[in-house]
């Protein structure tokens, strides 16, 4: 791995984590253009900078709201920020349950299967799009809305599901308020992301990797500084309503990916 890969790896998931257009369905497509499994990506040391690059975007864009809530933790009479904490957490138990017991199941469905990962796609795509035709409704997010989107997240671990696009979706069904659908979607994804760092870590499959300290940095820059204006660039789609855009994307890349690739 050069300088150059790390740079177009680190703007991939710089856009593809927030952006809803599902980068482990473009991870797929990418294998199968090239016919090999060895990307870069993945490199396991690689991939967990990148990832922790934009957890760190998303804290940054978020740290007020971050502050108010660690502040509220610790005032007794602020209820929001605890009640709030409670909905991340219960958002992220799905995910983590799935990454936990079904790591082997989920490690399957990265096998080059086109045709899943079009459907998928085309899945992404069907929610992004049916977004434009939502009325208008300002519903909080109750502890059972965050379960309901936490399950979405679970199942973005199939290539093809975009996991900003099936949370951010979900949460608009479900009748909350748009900027709050959005924020909240891409919190709940914070844990989840050093909650994997965290065991791959204790793998120690993660030494295992040879790769230069210079290139780790780089990639990790690229990732962050793509991540932050990716953040801020969705949170505007998603307030102006302009999801569907994303949609007509994704039906295209699902039915290259079915009838092409």
């Amino acid at each position: 791995m050069n300088e150059i890969d790390a740079i177009i790896l680190g703007v991939i998931q710089g856009l593809t984590e927030f952006l809803p257009v599902s980068s482990s369905g473009h991870l797929e497509i990418t294998r199968e253009l090239l016919g090999t499994n060895q990307l870069p990506s993945d490199n396991l040391l690689m991939t967990s900078v990148l990832h922790f690059a934009t957890a760190l975007s998303t804290i940054l864009v978020f740290r007020k709201d971050i502050y108010d809530l660690i502040k509220g933790l610790f005032d007794k009479e602020n209820k929001t920020s605890k009640s709030y904490v409670i909905k991340i957490l219960i958002a992220i138990i799905p995910a983590g349950l799935v990454g936990f017991l079904l790591s082997d199941e989920i490690e399957f469905l990265f096998s080059g299967n086109m045709t899943l990962v079009g459907i998928m796609l085309i899945i992404t795509g069907t929610l992004l799009f049916l977004t434009k035709i939502l009325k208008t409704k300002k519903f909080k997010i109750s502890k059972v809305h965050a379960l309901i989107i936490g399950l979405s997240q679970a199942f973005a671990v199939i290539p093809g599901i975009s996991r900003s696009g099936a949370t951010i979706c979900t949460s608009l069904f479900l009748g909350n308020n748009k900027s709050e659908a959005a924020k909240f979607s891409f919190l709940i994804v914070i844990p989840v992301i050093f909650g994997a760092i965290l065991k791959d870590v204790l793998s120690g499959d993660i030494f295992d990797n040879e790769i230069k300290i210079s290139i780790l940095i780089i990639g990790f820059i690229s990732s962050f500084l793509t991540g932050v204006l990716a953040c801020k660039l969705m949170l505007k789609i998603v307030a102006n309503n302009n999801l569907i855009y994303f949609s007509f994307y994704c039906f295209l890349l699902g039915i290259i990916s079915i009838f092409i690739i």
